[in-house]
């Protein structure tokens, strides 16, 4: 009679997760995870073939708890800012975690930065197109541009290299959110690329 199988995939999954979330992805070995179970490698390797696909799991699980993140974000009275918020929790609260979804180069486990930031941008898009009015494409363009100012925050946050406040953050990301919505709104083409950059900067200047 074959042994009976001690833990099932998502236990051995969860404690994959919980070793990453300690000491990052690269920990993830058949002999840490083991050590994390309190067994022998046997029962990894009864649900995966190779540490791999172990790892791929991680990534699905890690970016499942990132999109609880952004939801709790959107759930917000200003639902954008609360993605921002949220957004850099999740760089506080779970650096590795953070560091494997947005700072790992794209691989067979990891779809990198660009692959989480469009996940990011579809589940913000329909926020985005009805609380500030905008088509689909102006919205992608605004997600984008504050996103790449959050994703500088987050970074600095991961290695421990931010001096700003959480207060002060957030007022950042007030005033590019207000000065890209005025812009998308106010200056025509700028959504499409085709805006008079030249005539438009030089009106600025005079005020």
């Amino acid at each position: 009679m074959p042994p009976k199988v001690k833990f099932q995939k998502e236990e051995i999954v969860q404690a994959a997760l919980n070793v990453a979330r300690r000491e990052g992805v690269g920990a993830v070995t058949a002999r840490e995870v083991a050590k994390e179970l309190g067994v022998s490698v046997g029962p990894i390797f009864t649900w995966f073939d190779t540490m791999e696909q172990l790892k791929g799991e991680v990534y699905a699980l890690a970016k499942a708890r990132y999109r609880e993140q952004i939801l709790r974000g959107l759930d917000e009275p200003i639902p954008f800012l609360g993605v921002w918020r949220h957004y850099l929790a999740f760089a506080r609260q779970e650096p590795e975690l953070y560091r494997l979804l947005f700072l790992t180069r794209p691989d067979s486990i990891s779809g990198g930065a660009m692959e989480v930031l469009r996940f990011s941008q579809d589940l913000a898009r329909p926020s985005i197109m009805q609380i500030y009015n905008m088509d689909a494409r102006t919205a992608d363009k605004f997600f984008r541009n504050i996103w790449l100012v959050a994703f500088s925050y987050a970074t600095l946050i991961v290695t421990e290299e931010c001096p700003y406040t959480d207060e002060e953050i957030l007022a950042v990301g007030t005033e590019i959110s207000l000065s890209l919505c005025k812009a998308y709104k106010e200056v025509p083409g700028l959504a499409e690329g085709n805006f008079d950059r030249d005539a438009i900067f030089r009106e600025l200047v005079k005020k």
